[in-house]
């Protein structure tokens, strides 16, 4: 296979199905022949890649990833993409690895903002503690001159909750408590916008739309940058 870019995904493996639903039903094809050409590595056994940015005795997921980019290096991918926020922790021993260009969710999803959203000032931050905790997005919030708002204590512990108890082990969303958690981020927290900083948040939102609070979906801006690149990649 020529033209064709990877996918780093199971982390986790509805999240990682979500996006491949997102970018499918996104590209404009006509046949069999005009979808996009694609390797997905649903590597579902990764270490939990929160539970070792708050404890780094827990196991780590980097040895796993590097596994995965090393391998598929050898296949010569155009490009690879990352669909979970909190593993961009590792972002730049992934990208070290790898020989071609590795998209980065949370850079592509501040540039969106500016883009979309050039009024907005204080972003809201959510996603997993691990997210949270290692900045990933409040240093791409302050490198574009933005405030970062972050959640408190009991918003990230509802947001774990939705993530962790709903969704990864349940296969469910909570729409009350998914409305709620972007709810506070507004109105307590004073956020002008809302990053949904989780593919798990991502998917809730694909199932539980939110159409009344202004978001950018960190997952939806990856499709898009993973469609633009695939097209102009299968036209050169």
């Amino acid at each position: 296979m020529k033209k064709f870019f990877t996918i780093i995904g199971g982390m986790g493996t509805m999240a990682t199905e979500s996006y491949i639903h997102l970018l499918n039903k996104r590209t404009p094809a006509h046949a069999d022949q005009e979808y996009l050409n694609y390797i997905l590595v649903n590597h579902a056994t990764v270490p939990d890649r929160t539970a070792y940015i708050l404890d780094h005795s827990q196991p780590s997921p980097l040895p796993s990833l590097l596994e995965d980019i090393r391998q598929q290096n050898q296949l010569g991918p155009a490009f690879f993409t990352l669909p979970c926020n909190t593993a961009h922790y590792f972002y730049d021993d992934l990208q070290a690895a790898a020989d071609v260009p590795l998209l980065h969710m949370p850079r592509e999803t501040v540039k969106e903002i500016i883009r979309k959203f050039p009024n907005a000032k204080r972003i809201g931050i959510t996603g997993t503690q691990g997210t949270i905790t290692d900045k990933v997005y409040e240093h791409e919030v302050l490198a574009a001159g933005l405030t970062p708002v972050l959640p408190t204590d009991e918003i990230e512990a509802e947001t774990m909750a939705l993530i962790y108890d709903n969704i990864k082990e349940k296969d469910h969303v909570d729409p009350v408590l998914y409305h709620r958690i972007l709810r506070q981020m507004i109105d307590e927290q004073g956020a002008d916008i809302v990053i949904l900083g989780c593919t798990e948040l991502s998917l809730a939102q694909e199932r539980e739309p939110e159409t009344q609070i202004p978001l950018v979906d960190g997952q939806s801006v990856l499709v898009d940058r993973t469609l633009e690149l695939a097209l102009k990649m299968r036209e050169a």
